[in-house]
Parts: C-alpha cells; structure tokens; sequence
C-alpha cells in the first residue's frame, strides 16, 4: 500500500509538515458527509482504538469515539486513574503495553508532559497525544485550523488572536507553531503572569513569523481575524491565590465584538470567558468547532492505522 501520510504518531505539532496537514484537512473535507451520518463507512471496521484518558475530558473523548465508530470501528477504555490498574501501582509502561494487546492505535491524555511520546518507545501500534499537561495537544490544533479554514477558504495571511492563558494553554501552544507554518500573523493577548512561553516565541521567531504581544484586547481587536479564547486553567497552577488573583481576567460578550468582521473560537470547556449573548450571533463557531473534532480525527484515524496494516 502507498503510504500518503507519513507520521507513525501523533504526539507533536512540530512533527507535521506543512503537507501533512493540508493532507488531513483535506482527508476530514471528504469525510464530513460520514461525520454528519449522511453517509457511512467500514474503514475502519474490526479495528479498536484504546482509550487511555488519566485527565477528565468531554469532546476529545467524545469526538475519537464518534470518529472511530463512525468509521465502522470500536473503542475501548477508561477515564481516571482511580478505574485502572495504575491505582493499584501499576506502571504506566505496563498499562500500555496491555491496550497494545487490546487495540490497533492508542489515544492518551496525561497530566505529564512527554507521556504519549514516552509509550511511542513502549508498544507498536500507533500512539495518538490527547493533550500532554501543559505540553502538545496536536488534534486539537488540526481541528482548529480547519474551522478557520472553512470559514476563511484560507489560513495564509489571517490575522489570529489568542488569548487567556497562553503559559499553561497546551491548545495554544499547538496552535501557534501550526499558524506560523502558514504565515498566518498572531496577536498574543494575555496577563503578565501568563504570557506564550519563551521557547515558541523564540521558535516563532527563528522562523520569521510576525506575532504582537499586549494584556490588553482593545489594542488587537480592531485587526484580527479570529479570537481564540482560552480558559485560565485553575488545575495548571501550582498556587490557588495566584488563580484567583488573574481568574476572568478577559471577558468576550456581545458589545466587544459587535460590528467587527471576525469570528470567536474556544477549546471548550469555557468558564466565563465568553457571555452567552455571543452564542446566537455570527461570531460564534466554538460549538462548530467542538463538531469539527469528528472529521478532522476521522482523518487521522483511518490514516495512522491504516498505515500499520
């Protein structure tokens, strides 16, 4: 079989080519006619997709669910320590190997950065990162950039503005490499306390990317394109008082954004970062976006495993 795409793992954003990633979003084009059950699909069928989800989670759990079933598939799984055998010591190397046992491909979301890379070195089947701590959360970027694509017909030369926490944001951190590989220009709008961590930036500058950085909205929001608010992430800091101290920091409602040619996008869950009076208006595509999930990992699925057979 030829092999179009060429990842074995999903672990990083920085392990995409530019093509690979036009490949999947074209991929998960073809496929929404089967996401939206107007069509179906065997691709998939007799092959299950092991689930190991250490930290809560609803739409990418949710969303690898629907995908893999939606391609005539099965999964298997847990969510929380406490429901595996980790609880009772269990290593983290042996639970994988056992799902490697169990499943044709492996999705795992951990609260320490580097896991899913470390279980890439333990089983062989393909392993899929679902969000590593603060770390990489790569299907999450490939869902966001097609909801801008498909809004835009266009990523080159959009003018994106992400906001909230920027330090802790793994969606954000992913989403910004994958932006500068399309020469897209960024607005980081965050707290002091919370800015993009110096290494993207330094990546991001090595490679000629415009970003701008402020703490304050009202200084990008007549320019962008896109807002891409974040929650600021209680269960990432290390110091409560330091939560509470920044904690609705930015608040995106109606009145901000009315008149303004852009659209406003969130990872979800939001807390109170976007009122509801944004939900039934244009601006909102952060509950398409949550549905462009079910595609974009359709894409990845039926690729990464049907590479391994």
């Amino acid at each position: 079989m030829i092999k179009i795409f060429n990842l074995n793992d999903v672990i990083s954003i920085k392990d995409f080519q530019k093509k690979d990633i036009e490949f999947i979003l074209k991929e998960a084009e073809n496929l929404e006619k089967v996401a939206r059950s107007e069509e179906t699909s065997e691709e998939l069928a007799g092959k299950i997709l092991g689930m190991m989800f250490f930290e809560p989670s609803t739409r990418t759990k949710l969303s690898f669910e629907t995908a893999m079933k939606r391609l005539g598939g099965d999964c298997v799984g847990f969510v929380g320590s406490s429901v595996s055998s980790v609880s009772k010591g269990e290593t983290l190397a042996d639970t994988s190997k056992m799902f490697e046992s169990y499943s044709d491909a492996i999705v795992i979301r951990h609260s320490l950065e580097g896991t899913a890379k470390f279980i890439t070195d333990v089983v062989d089947v393909p392993v899929i990162n679902a969000g590593d701590g603060a770390g990489q959360h790569p299907t999450q970027t490939l869902l966001d950039l097609y909801t801008i694509q498909r809004n835009f017909d266009k990523i080159k030369g959009l003018n994106v503005a992400l906001i909230g926490d920027l330090k802790y944001g793994r969606t954000v951190h992913s989403l910004a490499q994958a932006l500068g590989m399309f020469d897209a220009q960024m607005s980081f709008v965050s707290p002091n306390e919370l800015k993009m961590p110096k290494e993207i930036l330094h990546d991001l500058k090595k490679d000629n990317v415009k970003f701008y950085e402020t703490n304050k909205i009202k200084d990008i929001i007549d320019e962008v394109d896109v807002l891409y608010v974040t929650r600021i992430q209680k269960e990432r800091f290390p110091d409560e008082e330091e939560y509470k101290k920044i904690k609705g920091a930015y608040l995106i409602d109606h009145d901000l954004i009315k008149g303004k040619d852009l659209i406003v996008m969130h990872p979800l869950p939001r807390i109170d970062e976007i009122a509801n009076d944004v939900d039934n208006t244009k601006y909102n595509k952060y509950f398409k976006q949550a549905f462009y999930g079910v595609p974009v990992r359709m894409a990845i699925l039926k690729n990464i495993i049907r590479n391994k057979i």
